[in-house]
């Protein structure tokens, strides 16, 4: 868990207002959930960056504001599709002892066996949807790939273990698996032969009937 702080907005600012904020290096937000009013607020960009690379996608953060502190995860927010910054966020005030469900990301690690006979690896599944309390939400769900070979996979239903959280995907869903590499068979020279005989053979026959349309002509 990290800390962030936020500072209260009065009312509903205008655009102009919060293009200022942004251009001062703010990122205009809301809270709402458990126990909190809908409350406009904002908060440093630099310090919310270096909070999210320290607790990631869902990781839990102590928001705090004069009025005190409450625990939030962000649930979305808005980019700036040309400068690339964070324009607007979503803070849910959280129940730690309440369970949520997220999508968690998935992570391959090692190198396939498959892989180095020259095998393909493919990844269908690149998020698990996940329900545990926040502080039991895993940052990222690792999946360990080194030992699969050609025809190998890895389903959700390998994931199932003693864990303090639950995987809401079926069990048969592939998350990664090692197929064949496909191979592109040439033609051998027989039958490129045979092709060529077939197309000259081919252009005679339309040259033959030209012909016979001109003389009768």
């Amino acid at each position: 868990m990290a800390n962030l702080k936020a500072v209260e907005r009065q009312g509903k600012s205008k655009r102009s207002e919060l293009n200022e904020l942004r251009n001062t290096g703010k990122i205009p937000a809301v809270i709402y959930g458990f126990g909190a009013t809908n409350t406009a607020v904002h908060v440093d960009a630099a310090e919310f960056t270096k909070v999210m690379r320290e607790v990631g996608r869902n990781g839990v953060i102590e928001l705090g504001l004069d009025s005190g502190s409450t625990k939030v995860m962000v649930t979305d927010y808005q980019v700036d599709p040309i400068k690339h910054q964070v324009t607007h966020i979503d803070f849910l005030a959280i129940n730690m002892k309440a369970e949520l469900t997220v999508d968690v990301t998935v992570t391959l690690t090692g190198e396939a066996k498959g892989a180095e006979e020259g095998g393909v690896v493919q990844q269908p599944l690149f998020t698990l949807s996940v329900t545990a309390t926040p502080d039991e939400i895993p940052e990222t769900i690792e999946v360990d790939i080194t030992e699969l070979n050609i025809g190998d996979s890895i389903t959700v239903g390998d994931l199932r273990g003693n864990k303090n959280y639950t995987i809401n995907n079926e069990d048969d869903e592939a998350i990664v698996s090692v197929v064949p590499p496909t191979v592109v068979e040439e033609p051998e020279e027989g039958e490129e032969a045979e092709a060529t005989e077939g197309e000259e053979s081919a252009e005679g026959q339309e040259a033959e009937a030209d012909a016979s349309e001109e003389k009768a002509e």
